[in-house]
């Protein structure tokens, strides 16, 4: 039996097009060539919940600004930023600052997403 897809609602703000797959229990979505969000949700390291954020460090600043809920996402204590943000499922008002990077996406906003050979 296959987990469903985490945080689903986010699917009713994001654009047409959008593909889902599936990899090591997180769901990644991907516009075009460009992974844009992960959606994870696990018992195991649960602080790493919610909705993962493909960026670069440089729109860091601007996009918290916009969505005051994003944090850094840092793996296994190591103090440097990634390039991805994190809203973690546990923020206060989660879904609507979910609802406002998928608003972000469905605006075109050329912050969000990376081009991988993911697909």
């Amino acid at each position: 039996m296959t987990k469903p897809t985490p945080f689903d609602f986010v699917f009713d703000y994001l654009p047409t097009g959008i593909m889902v797959k599936k990899m090591f229990g997180m769901h990644y979505i991907y516009l075009g060539k460009k992974i844009m969000l992960i959606l994870r949700r696990s018992d195991k390291q649960p602080e790493w919940n919610g909705v993962w954020v493909a960026t670069s460090k440089e729109h860091h600043q601007s996009l918290k600004s916009n969505v005051p809920e994003l944090g850094p996402f840092i793996m296994d204590g190591d103090d440097r930023h990634s390039n991805w943000l994190l809203l973690q499922n546990d923020t206060e008002d989660f879904e609507g600052a979910a609802i406002k990077v998928c608003e972000l996406i469905a605006h075109g906003d050329a912050r969000i997403g990376k081009v991988t050979g993911g697909l």
